[in-house]
């Protein structure tokens, strides 16, 4: 029991320069916001509401898409630290790239300079897709199965809190002063506290192999573990069919705003005031729903995420007044909250330590077209038939992701290894 030991007497300094590491890349973050700063920042470049459109897209798949081509290295690693260390660099140093973009950009012109700004979103779309895989397997090894949903939700308290102190650090940088000089400070800035953020992370204290969980290397090629898992693990199955149908169900809200603009009015104070509802509600929820998750049913707090992904959309449709909307931000805030906070503990608790890998990447890789597709399709509906018929896509979205997850997946840590032939075995619900 010596490495569970050592997981047990470091698990306050884990979660403290985890928790630093996580509040701290929130913070430079916040100096180049993918909703804000990036969008401004590219718009002085190009009209193309298509091309501005692709930022959230880019980094959405950069994140999910690399993920299940790094399992099989993941999966013979014996510490998962290293390999974090070396690939979040290349999520990290492309903010520093792009300073050099904003200011060189007078003497570079607009078309390379674009073409530049989108190698940069492309480089630290993928690093993060690099390292999410090794990153997510080390706070397994680093945090025991009741503590990981807390963590999560913390962090991401944290650094959407610190994200928000960030965000109006580089409004008044922005204000204050010319461009290009504003832009290459926001992201200076964003490559300092990145750096910051890297140095907690380099703290971290990963233990050897836990004693009591297996460590049999996978012995199947490693396509062929891909459909053994796919074709046995019918949960795990629906479990990524409920993740795509998540994609659709939110992608409702990048219209709440634009709606209360045009159909009641909002003026931009009244947005700002809607924001920080927003914001102030995924920064209380997340702890909570963190620490309910390790305490009580995670599947259960997933279904109540759907439900508010259903609610949402639905009093957005049919509010009568601008009032409304604060409750539609507090509804989308505690959804968003439960869905990012136990989107990552949920599936870490798939498979074997030789398996979960894989696990890893086929929840994330598999979704990655859904996810660039649905902000593309909300749109299109929104052009077309109104945002009505956007908010009644989304919302159906929502009750589909309900039932799914009601009847079709199992909480995995209410399920056991069985052996399904001699070669390999995986996780099946019970």
């Amino acid at each position: 029991m010596a490495n569970a030991a050592y997981q047990s007497r470091n698990l306050k300094h884990n979660y403290l320069v985890n928790l630093l590491d996580g509040g701290f890349f929130g913070f430079a973050l916040g100096f180049a916001s993918i909703s804000t700063i990036i969008p401004l920042f590219v718009s002085n470049f190009t009209s193309s509401a298509i091309l501005i459109g692709l930022i959230p897209a880019i980094l959405n798949m950069g994140w999910q898409f690399p993920q299940l081509f790094l399992a099989r290295a993941v999966s013979r690693l014996t510490h998962y630290k290293p390999m974090t260390m070396l690939y979040t660099i290349h999520e990290r140093i492309p903010f520093l790239a792009l300073a050099l973009v904003a200011w060189f950009s007078p003497m570079l012109g607009k078309t390379l300079s674009l073409v530049l700004i989108f190698v940069c979103l492309i480089w630290q779309g993928l690093g993060g897709g690099f390292t999410a895989n090794a990153w997510q397997n080390m706070i397994v090894r680093v945090f025991p199965s009741n503590a990981r949903a807390t963590f999560f939700g913390a962090q991401s308290a944290a650094a959407n809190l610190l994200a928000s102190v960030g965000a109006i650090g580089a409004g008044f940088i922005l204000a204050k002063l010319p461009s290009p000089l504003n832009f290459t400070l926001c992201f200076i800035f964003t490559s300092v506290l990145m750096g910051v953020s890297y140095v907690f992370l380099g703290y971290t204290r990963e233990p050897d192999r836990l004693e009591g969980l297996d460590h049999t290397p996978e012995s199947l090629p490693f396509w062929s573990a891909v459909r053994i898992i796919l074709k046995e693990d019918a949960s795990f199955r629906w479990y990524i069919v409920s993740k795509m149908l998540t994609q659709v169900a939110m992608l409702a809200s990048a219209f709440y705003t634009i709606y209360a603009v045009r159909h009641h009015g909002m003026n931009v104070a009244t947005a700002g005031i809607m924001t920080s509802v927003l914001l102030i509600t995924i920064v209380v929820a997340n702890p909570i729903i963190g620490w309910l998750a390790d305490h009580w049913d995670r599947k259960a707090i997933l279904e109540f995420g759907a439900g508010g992904l259903i609610i949402s959309p639905i009093i957005a449709w049919l509010a009568p007044t601008l009032g409304w909307f604060f409750v539609v931000m507090v509804v989308w805030g505690f959804s968003s909250a439960i869905i990012a906070t136990l989107g990552i503990a949920f599936v870490l608790e798939y498979g074997n330590e030789a398996r979960r890998p894989t696990y890893i990447g086929l929840a994330n890789t598999l979704i990655t077209p859904v996810t660039i597709a649905a902000p593309f399709i909300g749109g299109w509906l929104a052009d077309t038939a109104g945002f009505q018929s956007t908010f009644m896509v989304a919302s159906t979205a929502g009750v589909f992701t309900l039932l799914v997850l009601h009847f079709f997946v199992t909480d995995p840590r209410k399920q056991k290894f069985v052996s399904i032939n001699p070669e390999t075995e995986i996780q099946s619900g019970l």
